[in-house]
Order: C-alpha cells, then sequence, then structure tokens
C-alpha cells in the first residue's frame, strides 16, 4: 500500500493542473473531482492539497481569487496561468514517459495487456 500511496502523492500535482486546464476551481470542488474521476482512487483530504496549491500559486502556475458566496462566506477559485499551462505540457509529457518506459521493463504492451494480469 505504501507503494500505491508514493505514486498517487507523485501525481497529484498533474491531476490538480489538469483539472484547472479545465476551469477554474475551488478547494472543495478540485478534492470532489479528483475523487469522482478516480472512481475512488484518489481520496484527497484538503489539509493536504491546500500547502501544494500555495506552493504553485508562489511558483506563479496558479492563481487564487476570493469570491463571495452567501452573505458571509468567501470561496478561493484557482485559476491556471499560462506558466502552469507550460509546466503542465512539460510534466505530462515526462508523465508519459515514464510510464512508457516502465511498461516496457514490465513487459506490458498495453493497458489492456496488464488488466488481463
Amino acid at each position: 500500500m505504501a507503494v500505491a500511496d508514493n505514486l498517487k502523492r507523485g501525481s497529484v500535482e498533474l491531476l490538480l493542473l489538469t483539472l484547472l486546464s479545465e476551469g477554474d476551481m475551488y478547494g472543495y470542488q478540485l478534492t470532489q473531482e479528483l475523487e469522482q474521476r478516480s472512481h475512488g482512487l484518489y481520496v484527497l483530504q484538503e489539509t493536504s492539497m491546500y500547502p501544494m496549491l500555495y506552493r504553485m500559486v508562489d511558483k506563479g502556475l496558479i492563481s487564487d481569487r476570493q469570491e463571495k458566496v452567501g452573505k458571509r462566506r468567501v470561496r478561493v477559485y484557482y485559476h491556471l496561468e499560462d506558466a502552469g499551462k507550460e509546466y503542465l505540457r512539460e510534466i505530462r509529457k515526462d508523465y508519459f514517459s515514464i510510464c512508457r518506459g516502465i511498461l516496457h521493463i514490465l513487459n506490458i504492451e498495453s493497458l489492456e495487456d496488464m488488466c488481463d494480469e
């Protein structure tokens, strides 16, 4: 299980940026989308996600804006900036290269072959 956790942790940044490439989202929305689209594989606590979002804001990959919801609540939306789009292209390329390399080493020609085992 620890191996699976490490693999998931290493891909969260890629997945968050991918979700933000589809449109602005707030924190809770990001966690829900991640869990839903991964069919429950990625259950990310907001408390572990926010430090990652803050780092991406500091790097200029994403920006945040506050929007008032109702009378008292404020929701923070995250937006993928141009630098983040470029970074996403780079890490997607790296991710797929790594996946191809792993599949070659495992002697698996396609994901269908892997699912047959």
